[in-house]
């Protein structure tokens, strides 16, 4: 589904807020409800506007028991379904639950419609309950990866992600990646100027590279004499430069070998991805703060040229950096 998009004019853009309808099951996960209420259900502006209308819901309206014991109260059924854009699925405890036939069929109108789905967590068990993971990847928590690949063998399950944006179905993996598929989400719908203003409403960082592994228990020996972060933002001082994986090494005072292996055991993915990872998200920053050319904001981002950007771009974005700049350039200055 495409992202909503604000003008090409300079200056903040007004736009209605967008309908998300967040359908709860019994024994819901409350952190699980809990994060997409404070993601866009808050009721404070970020970057000066109302982003999102929330809207809880539910097969059976009334009083439905959480995980944690507590009861939430829902007063709307399936018809707030209808008329949302987004529609999101928290977790549940009870794997045992299953969205009834009425829930299914809405579910199903939705995604038919082009509405966007999204689940947290073991929220992703109703999805495919519906069918509507059929021939995707997914993912959800890491301990129940293997029930979710038992119970529907036509979804292409991933436990070693944080989430997974199919386009218009979308997963998270446990609990806290909730947080980051939500921020993900806002990032599509109005840039990354207003989700990191979210994330600072939050106190969490804006993005996080890596993946669900890394929390898998196994025996890792950790060295706490050094610091990997330290090292990471120390290269995001000096994206501008060439860097090289030896570079960082000698920073992080660690054999390259050595260096390299624990980067991904701990970051989930290897120094050169991270690095080009780092540039994109700061090249997006510019794109949205900035009029600079292409070609300089190559530069300062340590991407080389205008065309090495634009092909490194539209492959994590799937957008290109011209097309991204006029709907989400929300505060464009020289």
């Amino acid at each position: 589904m495409p992202a909503r998009s604000a003008s090409s004019r300079p200056g903040p853009q007004v736009t209605p807020p967008i309908a998300v309808a967040i359908l709860v099951q019994p024994s819901v996960v409350l952190f699980d409800l809990g994060v997409p209420l404070q993601v866009f259900g808050y009721p404070r502006p970020d970057e000066g506007a109302q982003r999102y209308r929330v809207t809880l819901c539910a097969e059976r309206p009334g009083l439905l028991p959480s995980a944690s014991g507590m009861n939430v109260e829902v007063k709307q059924g399936l018809t707030a379904l209808r008329r949302a854009h987004t529609i999101v699925l928290p977790g549940i405890d009870d794997l045992s639950v299953r969205p009834g036939p009425a829930a299914l069929r809405a579910l199903r109108a939705a995604a038919a419609r082009g509405a966007r789905l999204v689940s947290i967590c073991t929220g992703a068990f109703a999805l495919a309950e519906a069918g509507l993971l059929d021939g995707k990847r997914a993912t959800t928590h890491w301990l129940d990866a293997e029930e979710l690949r038992a119970c529907y063998p036509m979804v292409d399950v991933d436990p070693d992600v944080l989430y997974v944006d199919n386009g218009q179905v979308l997963t998270s993996a446990g609990i806290a990646c909730g947080i980051d598929l939500c921020l993900h989400v806002v990032r599509q719908d109005y840039g990354a100027s207003v989700a990191a203003a979210v994330a600072r409403r939050l106190v969490v960082a804006p993005h996080r590279e890596g993946s669900q592994a890394q929390y898998v228990a196994r025996p890792v020996e950790v060295d706490d004499t050094h610091s990997l972060e330290a090292t990471c933002r120390w290269a995001r001082g000096r994206l501008s430069q060439t860097l090289t994986v030896k570079q960082l090494a000698q920073h992080a005072g660690l054999p390259e070998r050595t260096f390299s292996r624990r980067f991904r055991t701990e970051i989930g993915t290897s120094p050169l991805q991270w690095l080009l990872a780092e540039r994109l998200l700061a090249a997006r920053e510019l794109l949205e703060r900035t009029r600079w050319p292409l070609a300089r904001i190559a530069s300062r981002c340590g991407l080389g040229s205008e065309v090495s950007l634009r092909q490194h771009f539209r492959r994590r974005f799937q957008i290109s950096p011209s097309t991204y700049r006029r709907t989400h350039g929300l505060h464009p200055r020289s």
